[in-house]
């Protein structure tokens, strides 16, 4: 809508963008239309299109955004992971951690391990979310809920604790139960999922496409 010198007023801003646009109003504009777009081909082309505009010389906005999401990012994660990890698989420490996770029980529920598992989870969204290191856009999400990165970043961690603790022989080490076994993971997990999330977010954007594109028709 218009006044009657012509002028935009505030009821058409939204169809219109800010008055002073940038490569991230853009993608934003773009990223929201290829949500619409139904026909492959065209998702395709839009796709294309926000490629392009990534690569544009002296677009500043992806020195500071991370939208995509790529084999790079999980390879750079697993780089963090290993580096973080190396420490705890000669530390004994671990063992008593682990023991003292599951001590604790209120109705059989060994309390001080979830709480290690919900530290992990909590700490690995807010480095990457909320940490003001980069800002990280969530863009389509695993089932529509759960972000890309988040998922990518904590799976990771997580088998990269233990595979390694496998392999160096520490999940076997006095016959642990199962979940005492998991304890130890868990423990490491700690550690690993703060050098996965670290290694993924601080080169910034990654190049290459973007792992959900392989996948499309």
């Amino acid at each position: 809508m218009t006044d009657t010198d012509g002028e935009r007023t505030d009821g058409d801003m939204d169809e219109y963008g800010p008055d002073e646009p940038d490569i991230a109003d853009l993608l934003r504009k773009l990223d929201a239309l290829e949500g619409t777009v139904d026909d492959p081909h065209e998702r395709r082309k839009v796709q294309q299109t926000i490629s392009l505009v990534e690569r544009m010389p002296g677009s500043t906005a992806f020195t500071e955004h991370i939208y995509k999401y790529t084999s790079r990012d999980m390879a750079e994660a697993l780089v963090g992971s290993v580096i973080f990890a190396l420490p705890f698989l000669v530390e004994d420490g671990v063992f008593l951690i682990a023991q003292w996770f599951l001590t604790v029980r209120i109705a059989s529920i060994p309390v001080f391990l979830l709480a290690n598992v919900l530290f992990v989870l909590g700490l690995t969204a807010g480095l990457i979310y909320y940490a003001d290191i980069r800002e990280v856009q969530v863009t389509k999400p695993v089932l529509g809920v759960i972000p890309r990165r988040y998922l990518g970043v904590l799976v990771v961690s997580f088998g990269t604790s233990f595979l390694l603790l496998a392999m160096w022989g520490r999940l076997t080490i006095d016959d642990p139960t199962p979940l005492e076994a998991f304890a130890r993971v868990t423990v490491v997990w700690a550690a690993t999922a703060l050098g996965a999330a670290l290694g993924d977010i601080l080169p910034g954007e990654s190049k290459g496409e973007d792992l959900s594109d392989l996948f499309d028709g």
